[in-house]
């Protein structure tokens, strides 16, 4: 009779960043009329890069940055997806256009440091269509930007890059200030590149059957953990996988709070 009463799970309970996050992003393109795709996290040489444009000899395919399985006895060695770029090609091998899906999943470099980790969480995005065009991508990261950042507006800039699966490519950079200890979006004169994107290579819609006089998309990918690092102020990913509880009671969130745009993602 004399114990404390316990808290119940739902008090004590706690849910993950990345899971939050995911919510989040899954809860902001769901309102947008986008899909969650998924795919296997090993893949094929030809999903993970033949099919992606990635040509003979590029260092994406070499030991140091990809983690190889022994050959089977065909000669093949599987991957450990490096990207979630691979359930793109499943998808628009399986599904007509239009095609617009969110792929959210854990892929794996051989990486490890403050800001990055052996094993990540990726979201990749891809939207297929008759008409689209870069007009179409700018306006889409756009409003998710201000929807995740939760702000009335933000200032991005598209550098010229190049990913071999995207022609052109671009990396975008949000305006913010990093004058105190947590870096602020729609406001401020620094920049940070959050993310890569571009229109879809004609030689990738080839590889899955659609022609590209006809079809043409674009693509996006971001590293999940650390956008959530720079919304909620996490200086170290590798307290993402560390499993200390005192670390997930501080960052994590309550398991009945389910992130909506009405009721606010991160209320």
């Amino acid at each position: 009779m004399t114990l404390p009463v316990r808290p119940s799970p739902s008090l004590s309970g706690r849910i993950h960043p990345v899971s939050q996050v995911i919510d989040e992003i899954s809860a902001i393109f769901g309102d947008m009329g986008f899909s969650i795709a998924e795919g296997p996290e090993i893949e094929t040489d030809y999903y993970n890069f033949t099919a992606l444009n990635f040509p003979e000899g590029h260092p994406a395919r070499e030991m140091h940055d990809t983690f190889f399985f022994s050959p089977d006895e065909n000669g093949e060695r599987k991957v450990l997806r490096t990207h979630t770029s691979p359930v793109q090609i499943r998808t628009m091998e399986t599904q007509a256009p239009p095609i617009r899906v969110v792929i959210p999943g854990k892929t794996y470099r051989q990486d490890s440091d403050a800001t990055h980790s052996p094993m990540f969480h990726q979201l990749e995005g891809l939207v297929i269509d008759k008409t689209t065009h870069v007009g179409h991508l700018r306006w889409t990261l756009e409003e998710f930007c201000k929807a995740f950042f939760e702000v009335d507006s933000v200032t991005m800039r598209f550098r010229p890059s190049f990913f071999p699966f995207t022609e052109p490519s671009f990396e975008v950079d949000i305006q913010c200030d990093r004058s105190g200890e947590q870096v602020k979006f729609g406001t401020g004169t620094d920049w940070m590149e959050i993310l890569g994107c571009g229109m879809v290579h004609p030689n990738v819609l080839r590889h899955c059957g659609l022609d590209p006089d006809v079809y043409q998309g674009f693509a996006w990918g971001m590293g999940l953990d650390r956008i959530a690092m720079l919304k909620y102020g996490m200086p170290d990913l590798r307290d993402f996988f560390a499993a200390d509880e005192r670390w997930t009671s501080h960052y994590g969130f309550r398991p009945l709070d389910i992130p909506t745009l009405f009721g606010g993602l991160s209320s």
